[in-house]
């Protein structure tokens, strides 16, 4: 019901916008294959209806103008519906509700989807209540490690981390950061970057998203055939 109220009282604007409203489009996977750059924040709304926000950090900004100095707030938003998409957006307003909401749209044009699993020894369960294994980002002088953790431990992170893991969907993991920690953005940033590396999603050479193929062992009737092809050579 939600979507159909959307889709009625969104007029689009874009090419992709237009699919989405057509029912063209229904996944928000569909969009990051294709590579097109989502320019309207109503095309999360329809294909990502169930997203949660948390607000990271809303400071006040100055610029000097010919009038003389202008003040504005500044707020940094994490969204996600807690089930592999996540996104972080910057918004400036007069207004703490208006710089919010600005935030929010800046997230919705970045949106990306992660993918989640089991990758602890210790555990083993299948479920995707971790990530499948280790992975590091950066943004700036950040750094930030996270590894899967077994079923129960919870996230031990840091405050911006644990906000971000939790809006992604990730239950159980450990991680440590290095560098300008305090700065939310940064953090939020770089914690985002390591998580897209878990992606099965992957640009190709015309930038176009493609699915990783999982890579099997050969079998023994292939490693025999191969060993024979080796000896007759």
């Amino acid at each position: 019901m939600r979507e159909e109220k959307q889709r009625f009282s969104w007029t689009p604007r874009t090419e992709l916008g237009r699919k989405v409203a057509a029912g063209e489009v229904t996944s928000m996977k569909q969009v990051l294959r294709s590579g097109t750059r989502v320019l309207e924040p109503e095309i999360v709304d329809v294909l990502l209806p169930d997203l949660k926000e948390e607000v990271l950090e809303i400071t006040s900004t100055q610029r000097m103008t010919a009038c003389g100095r202008k003040m504005q707030l500044r707020a940094i938003v994490v969204v996600g519906n807690r089930n592999g998409a996540i996104a972080v957006g910057v918004g400036k307003g007069r207004e703490s509700r208006d710089a919010v909401a600005e935030a929010i749209r800046d997230a919705k044009k970045h949106i990306t989807i992660i993918r989640l699993g089991c990758g602890s020894w210790e555990c083993g369960c299948g479920t995707e209540h971790s990530i499948s294994q280790e992975t590091r980002g950066k943004s700036g002088t950040t750094e930030i490690v996270i590894k899967p953790a077994p079923r129960g431990i919870g996230i031990v992170a840091g405050e911006v981390a644990r906000i971000v893991l939790q809006l992604v969907g990730i239950k159980d993991a450990w991680s440590f950061a290095k560098g300008r920690t305090r700065n939310k953005l940064s953090m939020s940033q770089a914690a985002i970057n390591a998580l897209e590396k878990l992606s099965h999603l992957k640009k190709g050479k015309d930038g176009v998203e493609e699915e990783k193929e999982e890579v099997q062992a050969p079998s023994e009737s292939q490693e025999e055939s191969r060993k024979e092809e080796e000896t007759s050579e």
